[in-house]
């Protein structure tokens, strides 16, 4: 009996140990800018770890400075994007993180978040517009606008110009007449309504109600992207392609081919050096009550332990690999 339960002590030793054993009295979660899905969803997550796991905070975050504070134990975990946890563990964009942040693992993708660029049908029908390829290709003076530095959208957007088509489009649509400008959702809405953009640019959820939105106010085309800059840009970054399928939004009906676009997904990073059980735990009592945190944002109920933590790309906290792995019937 004594040596059973010396085996049980060494092996929850060794379960502990595994991330520093590290276990604050009170869990920081970084969530969005206030009035997003980020910021509604991280105060649900919040009140449900209180509950069920561990007292939890949730205060505004972003993308980038989520990844930088978790790697710096500044903040526990948060949402951003999966492309971008892979690139900050790489350490392949120091212009945006600045150092390697192998610190920051990821805790799940939640769900599927794809990057429109929105278009006036007035601009695209006078200047023969019909993908992002065409508005680099012709050089054309136009007003653009995407989320500000440092957010998901901004990232992706970037990495589209810079290595779908080798371009920094900050300078390039300065250089060919046009403007850029940084917006929120409502407020780009606003500007593109106005006739104040011809193209405005983010990264959203498959269902979006922003572009349904701008679609009600104004006649606009979801642009697409070739094969060969999408997959230039997984290369970089590690994005995939999705599809938007016809009959979803108003600028793509039943009628029209499938619009493809830069895929990624919106998810939790965790600081590597918290408890494995303790993001076990947090998992495990997220997954459990899906169905009543889709209730507010209907996002996450595309929460699916097969793609919760990829088996390549990028690293994924331990006990988070556990917790998916026994959920999805994996073996370990």
């Amino acid at each position: 009996m004594k040596k059973i339960l010396a085996l049980c002590v060494v092996l929850s030793a060794l379960w502990g140990s595994a991330a520093g054993a590290d276990t604050p009295a009170q869990l920081k979660f970084m969530a969005g800018p206030p009035g997003g899905n980020w910021f509604a969803l991280g105060g649900e997550l919040a009140d449900l770890w209180s509950k069920e796991v561990m007292p939890t905070t949730s205060v505004t975050g972003g993308a980038v400075a989520n990844i930088i504070n978790a790697h710096m134990r500044k903040g526990d975990l948060g949402f951003s994007n999966t492309s971008m946890i892979a690139v900050a563990q790489k350490g392949t964009d120091l212009g945006t993180f600045k150092t390697k942040s192998d610190n920051a693992k990821l805790l799940a993708n939640l769900y599927t978040q794809y990057t429109y660029f929105i278009a006036r049908k007035d601009f695209t029908e006078k200047n023969g517009i019909k993908t992002v390829d065409d508005l680099v290709n012709k050089k054309l003076a136009f007003r653009f606008a995407t989320l500000k530095t440092g957010t998901g959208s901004e990232f992706v957007v970037k990495n589209v110009f810079e290595s779908g088509f080798g371009i920094d489009y900050r300078k390039a649509f300065k250089e060919w007449g046009g403007t850029v400008e940084y917006a929120s959702y409502s407020g780009g809405a606003d500007l593109i309504a106005d006739n104040h953009l011809d193209v405005f640019a983010f990264s959203v959820g498959k269902v979006a109600a922003i572009v349904m939105q701008i679609e009600s106010t104004t006649d606009v085309v979801l642009l697409g992207m070739s094969q060969e800059a999408l997959d230039k840009v997984g290369e970089a970054i590690g994005t995939v392609t999705f599809l938007i399928d016809p009959g979803i939004y108003k600028s793509v009906p039943a009628s029209a081919e499938p619009v493809k676009v830069v895929g990624d997904y919106t998810s939790i990073v965790v600081r590597g050096d918290l408890d494995d059980q303790v993001v076990y735990d947090l998992c495990k009592s997220m997954y459990n009550n899906v169905e009543m945190l889709a209730k507010g944002v209907k996002d996450i109920a595309e929460l699916d332990p097969k793609t919760a933590v990829p088996a390549k790309g990028l690293e994924s906290h331990p006990g988070a690999v556990k917790f998916w792995n026994e959920a999805s019937g994996k073996i370990q």
